[in-house]
């Protein structure tokens, strides 16, 4: 492993890399720059995130993936519908919303009623099942997820993910109406962002202490809907032979569980992240392409 060659090109590139760490077998082995003081916004890795915390409420029986959206909805919102609208979203289900396999939701919601605007312009062909990647598929996983629980679904996150991770440096966003917005919005530092990696890696176990099932670790880190990335499971991205957290502008945990390898960093990256990936590829997994 070349990790100074990849720090190299980072500085004499200026790539805008905040802070890298890498673990092999589950040890931090390299770390460079601004990896545990400052929060930073992971945008879409927020629905990484969100993916434990469904995983935790599948194992304990409180979440139903295969149930139809409208049955963890808000009952007046459901009420508002139209029969047709009706018949489209009983056909849309937990899990298929976790895929990002419904199509014709826009990217994101706006105006005062996200949960609204989600109805108002759903799918019009529920039996479309492609790719389709959308930040209104999250946000109403964690609407229903907060009405399965019975409970705020960021204080569930504190208590249920950051306090067993060891986490009390973080900061999350939330939708016009209070829900946890699920999308994005959440702050995290290098070093806690790894934990999540190594949650992940250790089949849903941290610090010796079972925080998920092996059995959801292994269908959301699975290709579950089919993408031009290789698969996409429960939020999570396929990578190689292993998969990847993923956000916008250079927000990154990439878990390669055959090779032992964890790789996480945060940068804000407007132009792109195929240069960083080229040079991780080449000087921390030894690829050449």
């Amino acid at each position: 492993m070349n990790f100074e060659g990849f720090i190299r090109d980072i500085v004499e590139n200026k790539w805008n890399v905040f802070g890298v760490e890498v673990y092999e077998q589950g040890k931090l082995s390299h770390a460079w720059g601004d990896t545990d003081t400052n929060l930073h916004e992971i945008y879409s890795a927020t629905k990484g995130v969100l993916s434990c915390a469904v995983g935790i409420a599948w194992d304990e029986g409180r979440f139903d993936l295969t149930r139809s959206i409208l049955y963890y909805l808000p009952e007046e919102k459901v009420l508002k519908l139209t029969s047709d609208q009706r018949a489209v979203f009983e056909k849309i289900t937990i899990q298929r919303l976790l895929t990002m396999s419904v199509a014709d939701f826009p990217f994101r919601a706006e105006g005062d009623s996200y949960i609204d605007f989600a109805l108002q312009n759903g799918p019009q062909d529920p039996e479309n099942c492609g790719f389709h990647y959308t930040n209104i598929s999250a946000y109403l996983v964690g609407v229903a997820l907060a009405n399965a629980l019975g409970r705020d679904v960021g204080s569930f996150i504190e208590e249920r993910l950051f306090r067993p991770l060891g986490i009390d440096n973080f900061a999350y966003e939330r939708c016009p109406e209070g829900y946890f917005y699920g999308a994005s919005g959440l702050k995290l530092t290098v070093h806690e962002l790894s934990r999540f990696g190594l949650l992940l890696y250790n089949r849903g176990v941290y610090d010796g202490q079972r925080i998920m099932s092996e059995e959801y670790v292994k269908t959301a880190t699975s290709p579950q809907t089919m993408n031009r990335e290789g698969g996409y499971g429960y939020f999570i991205w396929k990578y190689r032979d292993g998969f990847s957290i993923n956000g916008k502008w250079g927000q990154k945990c990439y878990i390669l569980p055959k090779e032992g390898i964890i790789v996480a960093s945060l940068s804000h990256r407007e132009e792109g992240w195929d240069d960083v990936l080229v040079s991780m590829e080449k000087n921390i997994l030894g690829i050449n392409e």
